[in-house]
């Protein structure tokens, strides 16, 4: 059973994760990633695969789980920034 502490872990990770699916999901269906800095996502991702390696370090499965599914959101828009920014 997950302590008080995964529980506030998982609800921060949905919840900072969830908010780039609406990015994701707009420069995706528009194919354009213009207006979005490259300079922020390419930082941000370093940033993110930093924490996932944390994560891994110290074992906790909420921060693992929010970083991957974060950096996998992350590195989509990045990805689409170079393909069609």
């Amino acid at each position: 059973m997950s302590s008080v502490h995964d529980v506030v872990g998982y609800a921060a990770g949905l919840l900072a994760t969830a908010a780039f699916v609406p990015q994701v999901a707009k420069t995706f269906k528009e194919r354009r990633a213009r207006d979005i800095s490259l300079g922020m996502y390419v930082l941000f991702c370093a940033g993110v695969g930093l924490w996932l390696v944390y994560g891994l370090l110290i074992g906790s499965w909420p921060v693992i789980i929010s970083n991957s599914v974060t950096l996998l959101l992350s590195g989509a828009v990045l990805v689409l920034k170079l393909r069609h920014g």
